[in-house]
Formats: C-alpha cells, sequence, structure tokens
C-alpha cells in the first residue's frame, strides 16, 4: 500500500527545495515527523521468541497529529470518553461553512479565525437556542475543526453536536427542543455571519473585506441525528486525531503523480483524482493545523466551567 510517508520521500526533495523556506514550522514539523514514523530513526522495542528466539522489532510512532498512521488508540479513548458524557436526550449535527470569499483570509491567519470561528460557531448556537421560542435553555455544544473537502481542498467548516434540549436560567428544569426542530437555520446563518464579521473586523482593523459577505447567505445545516449520536461520534472522531486523507485512499504515486479515491459533494460516488506529487503534498500539508489550535472545544453545558 503507498503512503503518506512514500510520496513524502520520492517527491519531497523537490518541494523542500521549492517551499522549504517558507513552510510554516508546523509544516516542516509534520514533514520531518512523518517520514520517520515507525522507522529506525525513532527507536523502539525488540521482542524475542521465547521458543525459536525469533526477533521482531517494533518501532515508535511519531505522534504527530498529523500522521495518517498514528493515533488509532487515540480515536478509542476519545470515543470512550465522549460516550460517558453523552445525556439521554436527542442530539443534532449543526454545520457552519465559511464562504469562499473569506478562505485565503482565513489562510493567512490560521491562529485567530480557526479559533474565532469554532467560538463564534457554537455561540451562535448556544445563543439562539436559549431564545424563549426555541429551547429557552442553555444547551451543550461539541464542536469539531475540519479544514479540508474530501478532495483534499481548503474548505474550513465547524461541525457542532449539540443537545436536543438545554437546562433553564434557574438551573432546574430540562427544556427540550421541538421534535425534529432546534432552532430556525436562516436565523442561526444569519447570526453566526454577524457575530463572525463583528468579531473579525474589531481584531483585523486594518483588514479590507468584501461587502458581499454581508449580502449572501452563509452555509448552515442543522438537522437531528436520526442515525444515532454514537454514530455521529463515531463519524467526528474519525477527524478528530486525523489529517485530510488516509493511506488506504492512495492508489497510486508514479511518475511525479498521485491518484487517490475521493467521494463526490453529495457524497454518493467514489471518485478517483490524479494531480501532481506537489500538487499533492501542497493539498496535504495546507491541513496541518498551527501548534496551539484546538480542534474540538466544548461550550453550554458541555464548557469546562459547568
Amino acid at each position: 500500500m503507498i503512503e503518506v510517508a512514500d510520496i513524502f520521500r520520492r517527491y519531497g526533495t523537490a518541494y523542500l527545495q521549492k517551499f522549504g523556506e517558507r513552510m510554516p514550522p508546523s509544516h516542516r514539523r509534520a514533514f520531518k515527523d512523518i517520514l520517520r514514523c515507525r522507522t529506525p530513526a525513532m527507536g523502539g522495542h525488540v521482542f524475542e521468541c521465547n521458543h525459536c528466539g525469533r526477533l521482531q522489532y517494533s518501532y515508535h510512532s511519531c505522534r504527530n497529529r498529523s500522521c495518517p498512521k498514528c493515533h488509532k488508540s487515540d480515536i478509542q479513548a476519545w470515543l470512550q470518553g465522549r460516550q460517558k458524557e453523552l445525556l439521554p436526550v436527542p442530539y443534532y449535527h449543526v454545520i457552519f461553512t465559511l464562504p469562499h470569499e473569506l478562505r485565503a483570509f482565513a489562510r493567512l491567519h490560521q491562529k485567530e479565525v480557526y479559533g474565532l470561528l469554532i467560538k463564534c460557531a457554537a455561540g451562535s448556537i448556544v445563543k439562539l437556542a436559549a431564545d424563549p421560542h426555541y429551547v429557552g435553555g442553555r444547551v451543550g455544544v461539541m464542536a469539531v475543526l475540519h479544514t479540508w473537502g474530501s478532495n483534499l481542498s481548503y474548505h474550513p467548516h465547524v461541525h457542532c453536536l449539540v443537545t436536543g434540549g438545554g437546562l433553564s436560567p434557574d438551573g432546574q428544569t430540562w427544556m427540550p427542543a421541538r421534535d425534529n426542530y432546534l432552532v430556525p437555520v436562516n436565523a442561526l446563518s444569519r447570526l453566526f455571519r454577524g457575530i463572525f464579521l463583528d468579531r473579525i473586523r474589531r481584531q483585523f482593523e486594518e483588514i479590507h473585506l468584501p461587502e458581499s459577505i454581508w449580502q449572501k447567505d452563509w452555509v448552515v445545516h442543522c438537522k437531528p441525528a436520526v442515525q444515532g449520536t454514537r454514530t455521529v461520534l463515531n463519524y467526528l472522531a474519525r477527524y478528530i486525531h486525523r489529517v485530510a486523507i488516509t493511506n488506504s485512499r492512495i492508489i497510486s504515486a508514479d511518475n511525479d503523480k498521485v491518484t487517490f479515491r475521493y467521494k463526490d459533494s453529495s457524497g454518493a460516488q467514489i471518485k478517483t483524482m490524479t494531480v501532481s506529487a506537489e500538487e499533492f503534498i501542497r493539498r496535504f500539508l495546507q491541513h496541518v493545523l498551527p501548534a496551539g489550535i484546538h480542534k474540538v472545544r466544548y461550550y453550554g453545558l458541555w464548557s469546562p466551567s459547568n
């Protein structure tokens, strides 16, 4: 099976010669760690069979959060921890997408924008759900940052798992959401847009944002987790300790070309895409998060302060 590390070994030298001086520290670190992962460079353990004396070498993992070969055990541990926290209530899966006009800006200011994106998405849910017309209580929100589309394109968005109800302001009563309805999506989209742009304008006073982003509707999806809360958790868990592509999706890497599988935008069909090795490495590395970015955060009832 072709791995991301194999592509780095074959074509990484040329990439580093061309872009190395401009690569962020997090990209250089991920590049180095993925190359070394589970190789003699990482050290390891030697196991000896008590019967035949055969030696088995087991090399250490790099533990980089962007490595496709690491973190399987972390995913299971995270799932077990979250399942213990689930309340016996319905849940909603809400997705907030940053419009394409802001993606270049987000790429240049990842540390600031990613944090604001998560905070504003979750904050808009908590604020709107607190309205007595809808839930009238404090909901719990788990927000997970994604930066990629299935074809490795740059597509920053936030997935939220939200309780189907909240705790009343006096902390004494559970206020359930209406059947199959949490909050109005159009109002949630406008609130998210207003909160996010207001924070961006205050934090980046010198930045001129296009006026068109105030006029267009920002994409927000909200639907009940009818497939089961654990299924949504499993879906989110696959992206918490992993970056944009798994090794199993890579078909070939020859003649300076990389071919991989991806799902189309509807998620209904598996397709293949072939790009240059340089473009593949660029697409992969653009989803390596800067140091210090937490891609999972908790708000409302699930906030650490509660």
